[in-house]
This record gives structure tokens, sequence and C-alpha cells, in this order.
């Protein structure tokens, strides 16, 4: 039988100025992110929507979930593999296509981690298992736009 999740946020709009929103330009799109038992996280609209780029927008968000998720699924599945990772980044990026009526959606993410393993015999199946951790990572398997991965493996 599956097992279900619950996951739970609230989202605090934190930017009304006095007037609401009176008129597009009379707000900020500033708002705090918050669950329980956990720091919360000031978030915003990208600048391009008139938002504040000092803090975390909800592409951002996005990108970063599906940076995290293939991560913590790839380190896992090294582990079961005898692959030692000693260093993990991941620089991911995502490109999103605007509308001509506002809207928009991501075409695609790339994840490009830089992995280094404890040794050079290490390295082929290291490589491989990022193909699993696509296939593995709940975020990934619920968008509707291909998450790509390039990855560069060195030995310490």
């Amino acid at each position: 039988m599956a097992k279900e999740h619950q996951y739970t946020a609230q989202v605090t709009w934190t930017g009304n100025r006095g007037t609401g929103t009176s008129g597009y330009t009379a707000y900020d799109r500033d708002h705090l992110i918050s669950a329980n038992g956990k720091p919360d996280i000031f978030g915003s609209s990208d600048p391009a929507f008139r938002g504040n780029g000092n803090k975390y927008n909800p592409e951002d968000s996005l990108v970063a979930a599906l940076s995290a998720c293939h991560m913590l699924w790839y380190l896992h599945l090294c582990s079961v593999n005898g692959i030692v990772v000693i260093d993990y980044v991941d620089k991911a990026t995502g490109i999103m296509k605007e509308n001509e009526d506002g809207s928009g959606q991501f075409s695609e993410v790339t994840l490009h981690p830089l992995i280094t393993v404890e040794s050079p015999a290490m390295a082929e199946k290291a490589k491989s298992l990022h193909e699993d951790a696509n296939r593995m990572c709940f975020i990934a398997r619920s968008v509707n736009f291909p998450v790509r991965h390039q990855p560069t493996i060195t030995a310490s």
C-alpha cells in the first residue's frame, strides 16, 4: 500500500503599504513563508515582476527544490551503491518562458552538480546514478518539463 505524506506551509503577504492592492504599483510583492518549527523564509516576486531581488521568489524556490531533491536521492543512491561522495555543489539553472498574456511556465531545469568522490574507480558509477536519482526525485516526477543533469565528477 502506498504511503501518503502531507506537507503544510503558510504564506503571508507582507507587502501592504497602507492601501492594499488599490493599484498595480501600490503594493509590494513581499511575503513570508513559514512552517511549524522551521525558520521563516522571506520571499517576493522576481524583480521583472516588481519584486525584491534580495528575497527568494517562487521560481528560485522551484529550481532549488529540484536541485535539493535530486541531491538527496543521489547521495542516498551513492551510499547504498558503495560510492563515497566527499563534496557536492549544484549550480542549477531554470528557464521560464513568459507568454504574451503575462502567464508563463518553466520549459526546463538543468542541474550542474560538481561532485567529488573518494576514488577514481567510483567515477563511472557515480555518474550513472544521476539517471536513477532523476527517476526517483519526488519533485522532478511532479513537474511537466524536463529536468536535465550535467554532472562533473572528480576524485579526491
